[in-house]
């Protein structure tokens, strides 16, 4: 299992850490960094900036909003960082959910969104894989652009940048059962929001007949501490944030992946502290149970016990969020 740093996406401004943390994590022998974006930092820029003071680790984002950009835009995006860094790019890409897609990003989000992702992810292979024009006829995509508000002047078109690599890693951040299992069958790799070694039955029917070679690379956020009910503390903030806030209270994939894990009462209690204004008490109503199962927190023999957990399941890359040196380090010898 390859060890990756995720740094997630900025709140009221850059981490002037990071560099040195991704640094420290390159020494450490972490295999790859990760970047994201909500509706405020985006994720390329910061990767670009990490891949210029890194010579080895591996760049990826995790993810990269598919409704922010053209998937030719973001296939741009990709091929230019492979490019500039000797060929470390990975693409992460996910739909996120209709508060965002049509709150911020001004659109309609998709009424079939295994459509949408299929489309999207076809039109960055063709750009990748420069074998022709770019052409797709889809519901949510059109390469050329074939509306009736359009000209009718659009050109298919072949990307004038020869791609580095034709086979760049593109990974889709899935939550529902059947986007999973799509998933596995377009995509090099999966980003899950939440895993639990210990629930992978959640997961099971959607993982059968994995491709060689498919990355599963989870998020994790990890503390090396004598105190684990308060190490939890920001995992059950994390928690508490995307279940009662990111997303409608009818319509919140986070929640409702967290109903499948077990927790559906919990889950909707968390949503209606939220929506109620309440969310200190969201944030605590968050069960340390839960937390804890999808991260690593405490001791470092607590750890150490915990990461075996993972080790024997299906996941490939562990995506650690930890700010502190001390813990990647730890991590980096414990695995």
């Amino acid at each position: 299992m390859r060890l990756g740093i995720a740094l997630g996406y900025w709140g009221r401004g850059p981490d002037l850490r990071h560099v040195g943390l991704v640094q420290e994590a390159e020494a450490l022998g972490y295999d790859s960094v990760w970047t994201a974006e909500s509706w405020g930092s985006d994720a390329f820029t910061p990767l670009t900036w990490l891949a210029a003071h890194t010579t080895r680790i591996r760049l990826g984002t995790a993810i990269a909003q598919m409704a922010a950009r053209s998937p030719t835009t973001t296939a741009m995006h990709a091929l230019t960082l492979d490019h500039l860094s000797g060929g470390r790019m990975m693409l992460g890409l996910g739909l996120s959910g209709p508060q965002v897609v049509e709150g911020w990003y001004g659109r309609p989000f998709p009424r079939s969104p295994l459509t949408a992702t299929r489309e999207y992810v076809d039109a960055v292979r063709q750009v990748l894989r420069r074998e022709g024009p770019v052409e797709v006829d889809g519901r949510f995509h059109q390469h050329p652009y074939r509306g009736e508000d359009g000209t009718g002047l659009g050109k298919a078109l072949k990307p004038i940048t020869h791609p580095l690599r034709a086979d760049l890693p593109v990974l889709l951040g899935a939550e529902g059962p059947k986007n999973i299992a799509q998933t596995t069958r377009i995509a090099d790799g999966w980003l899950p929001l939440y895993w639990s070694p210990t629930r992978t039955d959640v997961y099971e029917a959607s993982l059968t007949d994995l491709p060689e070679n498919f990355m599963i690379a989870p998020v994790a956020r990890a503390k090396v501490c004598d105190d684990v009910a308060e190490g939890l503390l920001p995992v059950k903030a994390m928690l508490g944030f995307y279940i009662g806030g990111m997303g409608h209270a009818t319509r919140n994939f986070h929640a409702d992946l967290m109903a499948r894990m077990g927790y559906e009462a919990e889950a909707r209690h968390i949503q209606e502290l939220f929506a109620a204004g309440r969310r200190e008490e969201a944030v605590l109503a968050v069960p340390d149970a839960f937390a804890d199962e999808i991260s690593l927190v405490g001791p470092r023999e607590r750890i150490a016990e915990r990461l075996e957990l993972w080790r024997k399941g299906p996941v490939t890359d562990l995506l650690i969020l930890s700010p502190d040196p001390e813990t990647l380090r730890v991590l980096a010898e414990l695995n």
